[in-house]
């Protein structure tokens, strides 16, 4: 298997796995599938911790009203009457104004809060130093996880308008968010590898060769951005390892260079006494005790 160091300008994403004989549109396909997924993972997640906190979200046409608007207009939660957690819940205003502030139960906080950091740990960033894969089953098993435990809590679900169930359902708005620059679209999409992009009707074995034991970074990034910078010789901390060598080296030269200087100073010609004691034949005496 050629094994893929997928990134996205210098900051790695996930490990993925293909083959010489794949087709450079399937990969790039899936890994952009991949990529997308991971971000919906990453935004669902940080809005159950907001679920976790304040509750389900508020209509549109309540959404960031203060209360006396709120009654002043006669406007009404309906969904949120509607949608309660299991166990109860403890009011807790959202100081944003998204969220009715009805907070879910300490033990079902626990159970949301639990799937939020297994779902990131599913598809973290440090698995690359791990040599761990992402792939589209296990995107989908975070999606899974975090959908349970919104259904343990929810059982009656969540309001249509709320962004998580909008995400579940793929029917999520991101226009005008800066989730919407991050997200690719798959035939915008590009491979670049060792700073040349991997042509679309060609084959990985066309640009990486026919070894299946390789390794190599790919860039992923949308068509339209021009050439990503290429990968630096040295990473940072092989930099910090040859500075450090360096400096070691200098400091052993500077020392080997003192004792040169010095060592002159322990010979028996540099002695000022020495020719004295010649003459008195007091040389070469070892005293000893009788």
């Amino acid at each position: 298997m050629v094994r893929f160091h997928v990134k996205k300008g210098d900051e790695s994403q996930f490990l993925y796995d293909t083959t010489t004989e794949a087709n450079v549109d399937d990969v790039i396909e899936e890994i952009t599938i991949i990529y997308n997924g991971r971000l919906k993972v990453s935004r669902i997640c940080y809005e159950i911790e907001e679920l976790a906190k304040y509750g389900t979200m508020l209509p549109p046409n309540i959404m960031g009203l203060t209360d006396e608007q709120v009654e002043e207009l006669k406007l009404k939660d309906e969904w949120g009457e509607k949608c309660t957690p299991s166990g109860g819940f403890e009011f807790k205003k959202d100081p944003i104004g998204r969220r009715n502030g009805k907070q879910p139960n300490k033990a079902m906080v626990e159970i949301l809060n639990k799937s939020v950091e297994d779902a990131r740990e599913l598809i973290s960033k440090k698995l690359v130093l791990e040599e761990k894969l992402v792939t589209q089953k296990i995107v989908q098993d975070s999606l899974d996880l975090l959908r349970g435990a919104v259904t343990i809590v929810y059982p009656m679900g969540l309001p249509p308008h709320d962004v998580i169930r909008e995400e579940f359902e793929n029917n999520e708005n991101l226009s005008g968010t800066q989730a919407s620059l991050e997200v690719i679209d798959v035939q915008l999409a590009q491979l670049w590898f060792s700073g040349k992009e991997m042509m679309r009707g060609m084959k990985i074995k066309d640009f990486v060769g026919k070894n299946e034991k390789t390794k190599v970074i790919v860039k992923l990034q949308k068509r339209g951005s021009g050439r990503p910078a290429r990968e630096p010789l040295m990473s940072e901390d092989e930099k910090k390892q040859l500075m450090l060598h360096a400096y070691r080296r200098q400091e052993e030269l500077k020392k080997l260079e003192q004792d040169d200087d010095d060592e002159y100073l322990h010979s028996s010609w540099a002695d000022g006494s020495s020719l004295k004691r010649h003459f008195q034949g007091l040389n070469n005496i070892s005293w000893k005790p009788h």
